[in-house]
């Protein structure tokens, strides 16, 4: 029940954030393209572009985020949290293809030379853009971080690459306004190279984490520290986790005295899961294997390794 409490808690959370953006962007993407195409600059009518492909892509995380809250059932028993990935991964081939489709555009209005001074109202709006996409990007990131959504963490990145692009727009059309034209085009480009930066870079963390990537280094090594803790646990033979949207699932196997009965073994075995919950946030399920540690403790391998040596020697073993 908790658990789906706290996952209604972080749809709400991130709900009225994503909202918030849908409504700034919407403005955003109206006052730039109009002011892009009446003051005749093509860097505010990519940046105006780009803040339409947002309101897309928000759409998109909303829907992702509503699956993902949902329980486990039949057909998904390990839940739906992977939902939030896809709407990440989503969101990094919309970021990609917009980027490569402002590029194309800016490059061609370059070597074609049919450059236009664009308009004072075009800096207005470049400036107004910067100060909004900033706030974006505060607000969407201390949410992100606090409900541990790498969607909207994502999405936090995409509003500070929209406020460098509007930034780069701001120089390009200053700069033409100065009588270097080319620099309008220029910033164009700019622009949809910082978005497809951006987007690669998100296609590449979403991609890891459909692949279940493991949990960070220092992570593990927490966990392995906290598990060795417990007098009935001699030592852990293997330990394994990955991330499955905004939780994570951890496998591990610990050693103990092979005289003790079944009981005890599970006894121990339930703290071990415990001790993960509580040192670790956002951790879906333990799988905890128990197996009998060798009577003589000098002929164990893992035990006269120090905890880091042997997490870095699990990581290494799977390369």
């Amino acid at each position: 029940m908790s658990e789906n409490i706290n996952k209604e808690n972080r749809y709400k959370s991130s709900q009225k954030v994503i909202w918030i953006t849908i409504f700034l962007n919407t403005f955003l993407s109206i006052l730039k393209i109009v002011i892009g195409l009446l003051a005749n600059s093509n860097a505010m009518l990519a940046d105006g572009i780009h803040s339409m492909s947002d309101v897309g892509s928000s759409l998109g995380i909303i829907v992702g985020l509503f699956i993902a809250k949902k329980p486990e059932d039949k057909e998904h028993q390990y839940g739906h949290e992977k939902a939030e990935t896809i709407a990440t991964f989503m969101l990094s081939m919309l970021l990609i293809a917009v980027g490569l489709n402002i590029g194309y555009s800016s490059v061609k209005l370059i070597f074609s030379g049919d450059v236009q001074v664009p308009g004072v109202a075009a800096i207005w709006a470049a400036i107004i853009s910067i100060i909004v996409k900033e706030i974006q990007f505060r607000i969407s990131m201390r949410t992100g971080k606090k409900i541990n959504s790498d969607v909207l963490i994502a999405d936090a990145w995409h509003h500070r690459s929209d406020a460098l692009s509007s930034i780069a727009a701001l120089i390009g059309i200053i700069g033409s306004r100065l009588g270097y034209g080319f620099l309008d085009p220029l910033a164009g480009l700019i622009v949809s190279i910082i978005v497809v930066k951006v987007g690669v870079e998100i296609f590449i963390k979403g991609t890891n984490e459909l692949m279940d990537e493991s949990l960070e280094e220092e992570k593990l090594i927490k966990i392995v520290n906290s598990v060795l803790s417990h007098k009935g646990v001699k030592t852990i033979n293997d330990i394994k986790a990955r991330k499955h949207g905004s939780m994570a699932y951890v496998d591990i196997e610990i050693a103990v005295d092979p005289n003790i009965s079944v009981i005890e073994g599970h006894d121990i075995a339930e703290d071990v899961e415990n001790i993960v919950y509580e040192k670790i946030d956002n951790i879906k399920s333990v799988l905890v294997h128990v197996n009998p540690c060798c009577i003589d403790m000098n002929d164990c391998k893992n035990c006269n390794e120090n905890v880091s040596t042997f997490v870095k020697r699990v990581l290494e073993d799977r390369d």
